[in-house]
């Protein structure tokens, strides 16, 4: 199959209970779309029935199309070729599932996520279902893997596949979970019927948890202001209650958590303010807990490498971090550059002002080269290797007193190592971690040049 309608097809995406998650392409223009298709597992159909199954996904798109927001992601357009059904939305490359590192092993450790990036996606989740629930849908089945996270760092939620209608009655058996383990509320798992608002209020509360302690919320909690200072016990009141077991105990809505959580963050800023104006405290980290660190050339030659390998040959642990840190000396220059003394390498202070794909990101190379930006013309792609020399350490105690030297727009940076013939690999700067994408996925440059 190399069509589906119009359609022609780049790749599988993903797969669930319903159907089939396609990258395709538009005819004549071009442009990459996500397309998913009603292909039901078999014994999703022996329990409800194509029928009721079809029911469902049209309901899907129905509600999808109706709502219109920056974080709920738009349904573009419905079709049916070769008796299957199937709708068009926007491609977003990334997701909040993948970017914490998260498996189908979903209690497996994740990924932190520095406290205003946190923050900022349940934010969005929340002015997002805020929306839906405006509309009396309920979702169902918030989860990480169903945030998609935009080229611009916004997030749109996703998934409507397990949605309903306050007070719709769920077609399927009475003994059908609905929802994700570790995210569907309690009152959701005996009862699919008994989910109101409140059941998405349950799993916002959880991913928040996840991203700042890369762990699911199980007795006990982690006390918040032991991973990061800047997060008093408010944060741990306000997490036990977004995560109630009783509906009836959690936030009425989700206008009323994100006007807490408003609240809370204005309340941390003074926090922080305090905090920064006080002396560092010296650190006493041992040998055995401070991870090491390096220093010296780095590899400039780039590679292809598979995924299997790619772990040993970057040097990253099972969550594609770096096992060791680079001992930078940076000096920032007067044109728009970074000299690292410690690597010999020449930075760009920041890099293309918009996300490209990995082609055309050897197109603005060859123009920096052209134009003899900052006075060289040997400016190429970095490697993974040089990429990460430019990650810190996850979540020291003080890094938000820590102003950056390069422009934070650049977020995620292309490398010129590749995974493949269409794929290349990236590194997440501001999350700290190493991952591939296909080159028609749209990520920043920032080259480099030697000294």
């Amino acid at each position: 199959m190399k069509k589906i309608g119009k359609y022609k097809i780049r790749g599988l995406l993903g797969r669930g209970g319903m159907g089939k998650i396609y990258k395709v392409e538009v005819p004549v223009i071009g442009k990459i779309a996500a397309l998913k298709r009603l292909e039901p597992n078999p014994v999703l159909v022996n329990i409800m029935g194509p029928e009721k199954i079809r029911d469902l996904f049209i309901s899907e798109a129905v509600n999808m199309a109706y709502l219109r927001h920056p974080n709920i992601v738009q349904i573009l357009d419905f079709d049916e070729a070769d008796g299957k059904l199937f709708y068009i939305m926007d491609y977003y490359c990334n997701n909040l599932g993948t970017m914490i590192g998260e498996t189908y092993k979903t209690e497996m450790p994740s990924r932190m996520i520095k406290t205003d990036k946190a923050i900022h996606y349940t934010r969005q989740m929340l002015l997002g279902l805020a929306c839906l629930h405006h509309a009396g849908i309920v979702h169902r089945d918030i989860k990480p893997f169903n945030i998609l996270v935009t080229d611009y760092d916004t997030v749109k939620i996703c998934d409507f596949g397990l949605s309903k209608l306050r007070g719709e009655a769920f077609p399927g058996p009475s003994n059908l979970k609905v929802g994700s383990p570790w995210y569907a509320a309690p009152e959701q798992e005996i009862n699919p019927d008994q989910a109101d608002f409140s059941a998405d209020i349950y799993p916002v509360g959880v991913t928040l948890y996840r991203m700042l302690t890369g762990t699911l919320p199980t007795e006990p909690l982690a006390v918040l202001g032991d991973i990061s200072p800047d997060l008093d016990e408010a944060w741990d009141v306000f997490i036990k209650k977004a995560i109630a077991r009783k509906s009836k105990d959690r936030f009425v809505s989700a206008n009323a958590m994100l006007k807490e959580l408003d609240a809370l963050q204005a309340a941390r800023e003074i926090r922080k303010e305090k905090i920064c104006s006080l002396p560092p405290v010296p650190e006493f980290q041992t040998s055995e807990t401070k991870p090491p660190k390096m220093s010296g050339k780095l590899r400039s030659q780039h590679v292809k490498v598979s995924p299997q390998e790619a772990p040993k040959l970057f040097s990253t642990d099972k969550l594609w971090r770096p096992l060791c840190y680079m001992q930078n000396d940076f000096r920032v220059n007067t044109d728009d550059t970074i000299t690292d003394s410690a690597t010999g390498l020449i930075w760009q202070q920041s890099g293309t002002d918009y996300p490209v794909t990995w082609n055309h990101a050897r197109v603005y190379i060859d123009k920096l080269n052209k134009a003899c930006f900052a006075g060289h013309d040997n400016w190429r792609l970095p490697t993974v290797d040089e990429l990460m020399s430019l990650l810190t350490e996850p979540l020291r105690d003080r890094d938000f007193c820590v102003e950056p030297i390069f422009d934070n727009t650049q977020k995620w940076l292309w490398s010129a190592d590749t995974r493949s013939y269409v794929a290349a690999w990236y590194v997440s700067v501001d999350m700290g971690f190493v991952a591939w994408q296909d080159f028609s996925a749209y990520y920043y440059v920032r080259a480099v040049c030697g000294n």
